[in-house]
């Protein structure tokens, strides 16, 4: 069965990346969640997608320029104002705690790219293994030198390359460098190459699957997981097919 990560938490209908997303991911049925990781000024692990405040906060500058105890004053539900309160930037921790209390598998991606975070890769790694989360936490980025220092420290943990554009025969780069999944753009994934990757042991995630007729294709083709920011209309889709 093709499983539902949802993109940020269920950030087609939830401000993203917020607990609030997270739960709602859970409620409607998907199976895991995709979230990213940075650090803030005194090196603890927030969640948050952008390098900068603004999209998704009620501040401006970088995420590394503050300190966790500044991070937490922030609003990062600014665009959905009145509609479901004020939302905390929350720690990779405080999503492990909840965790603890579900099935839920678990995407990281190391946001890597535009600032080298010094330990990221460690402690990500070291709060992983404190709380025993080794089965269901996949590690993912677009900086491939990052995943194979993970892979390198924790070679237990299961690490993905993300990548955007056309790759050749992707299953053959990701066991180069210690991956066993593959997380394409849709774009970059059509059905020969995850075909053929699932056939050399490569797991194929695809994001962001936010169409109906998409998902069900990705479906058919028993692609293993989807990365969509609606959970809820993947699970509908998903059970659709199945009654048919």
């Amino acid at each position: 069965m093709t499983l539902i990560f949802a993109h940020r938490g269920s950030a087609g209908t939830h401000p993203e990346n917020t607990m609030s997303a997270f739960k709602e991911a859970a409620r409607v049925g998907a199976d895991g969640i995709e979230t990213d990781v940075q650090l803030s000024k005194d090196g603890e692990v927030v969640i948050i997608h952008d390098e900068k405040l603004d999209r998704t906060t009620n501040a401006s500058g970088y995420v590394k320029d503050r300190t966790l105890m500044e991070l937490k004053t922030l609003n990062a539900s600014p665009n959905f104002k009145g509609k479901l309160g004020k939302e905390n930037i929350p720690t990779l921790e405080e999503l492990f705690i909840w965790l603890n209390d579900n099935q839920l598998y678990c995407n990281i991606e190391l946001k890597n790219t535009l600032f080298l975070y010094p330990g990221l890769e460690e402690k990500v790694i070291q709060l992983t293994r404190a709380y025993e989360m080794d089965e269901r936490i996949i590690l993912s980025s677009f900086n491939h030198y990052s995943l194979v220092k993970c892979h390198q420290l924790a070679p237990e943990l299961e690490t993905a390359p993300l990548y955007r554009d056309g790759l050749y025969m992707p299953w053959i780069y990701a066991k180069a460098i210690g991956g066993s999944a593959i997380h394409p753009n849709f774009r970059a994934a059509p059905d020969f190459v995850i075909q053929a990757s699932l056939s050399m042991g490569i797991a194929v995630r695809p994001y962001t699957i936010n169409e109906e007729a998409e998902m069900k294709r990705l479906f058919k083709l028993g692609c293993s997981a989807i990365i969509t920011d609606f959970p809820e209309a993947a699970v509908r889709a998903r059970e659709g097919l199945k009654s048919r």
